[in-house]
């Protein structure tokens, strides 16, 4: 098929479109290079550089390279940034998903899978998380994500629209080529080997008066191209229903024992300072991903937060400075 990627640029949709193409799919990324670069784009895939909410350059695209599906990525995902700026966040993430999906809808492309959340849950009543817990976000992020879920059910009402929302929990490591590089980079892993790497002084704890074992968050870590081969699992159920899935390994990590494992892989100090919790932070956030697997046969090929945290590591090693800084 052919695939258009939007937010195909950035660390998650870079690893998607690697997968795409070993899948055999044309892959078309469509990028404003906000937070994406120019070499995180596979070598075999198109590029148009375009702006979410220009939803006339969205439809010109999808004509013109007969586009069957959609992968949509992009959008914000700044939690603290989204609790202070809550219009920029709704504007982008729900008025920009509203011209992507009346793009689909002239275009005649109505499959979409969607990046989604695992900030939909909020503070959940138990772990693991179901999909169908009970959604109460704590955050403008999460909200937003959350309006996008619900405006896919009812275009899929009104117009026929196929949909697969994949609910993520904590994406991180790094494939041989593609890996993470974020500005400002918010994500734990990523400026824990900032620090062992000597780019940072230390490493902030927001909190460690939480109730889990040792006081500090816990979170349910994804190895990237295990999620990116989800993508590829759910073009192939667009062709059957409509539907939602969690993606996490169902095993949960704490704050501080991700950075006692990264301290093993790397072999070096990594100094931490305790600070103030930060505002829509949930204690726990652990996925069941027992659906996906029965339904789609996923399982993750990296469940060990070692091997991930290597992984990221070896693509740090190999690109101190990022893509092209």
């Amino acid at each position: 098929m052919n695939i258009l990627v939007l937010g195909g640029a950035g660390f998650i949709g870079s690893v998607v479109v690697e997968q795409l193409l070993v899948a055999g799919h044309k892959v078309v990324v469509f990028d404003n290079l906000s937070q994406g670069h120019l070499l995180a784009i596979a070598e075999n895939a198109s590029f148009v550089r375009g702006e979410m909410a220009d939803g006339e350059l969205l439809c010109e695209t999808m004509q013109q390279h007969a586009i069957a599906a959609v992968i949509h990525l992009a959008g914000l995902s700044l939690v603290g940034e989204s609790v202070i700026r809550p219009q920029k966040y709704f504007a982008t993430n729900v008025g920009g998903g509203i011209a992507l999906l009346d793009a689909m809808l002239t275009a005649g492309v109505k499959k979409i899978v969607f990046s989604s959340t695992a900030a939909v849950y909020g503070a959940p009543d138990s772990v693991p998380i179901p999909e169908d817990a009970k959604l109460c976000p704590l955050n403008p992020y999460g909200e937003s994500k959350l309006t996008f879920e619900k405006m896919l059910h009812w275009y899929s009402q009104a117009y026929g629209l196929r949909y697969v929302s994949l609910r993520y929990f904590n994406a991180a490591g790094a494939s041989e080529q593609f890996g993470e590089d974020h500005d400002p980079e918010t994500h734990l892993i990523p400026n824990v080997l900032r620090v062992a790497a000597g780019k940072a002084s230390h490493i902030g704890i927001f909190g460690d008066g939480y109730p889990t074992a040792d006081g500090t968050c816990v979170r349910d870590y994804i190895h990237v191209s295990d999620l990116a081969i989800a993508h590829v699992l759910a073009l192939d159920l667009l062709e059957q229903k409509s539907d939602v899935y969690n993606l996490g390994v169902g095993t949960g990590h704490s704050v501080a024992e991700v950075i006692e494992t990264a301290k093993r892989v790397t072999n070096r100090p990594i100094p931490t300072i305790v600070s103030p919790r930060r505002v829509g932070d949930p204690p726990i956030l652990v996925a069941s991903s027992e659906k996906i697997a029965r339904e789609l046969g996923w399982k993750p090929l990296c469940s060990d937060l070692e091997q991930l945290i290597e992984s990221a590591w070896r693509w740090y090693l190999s690109h101190p400075n990022g893509y092209d800084k």
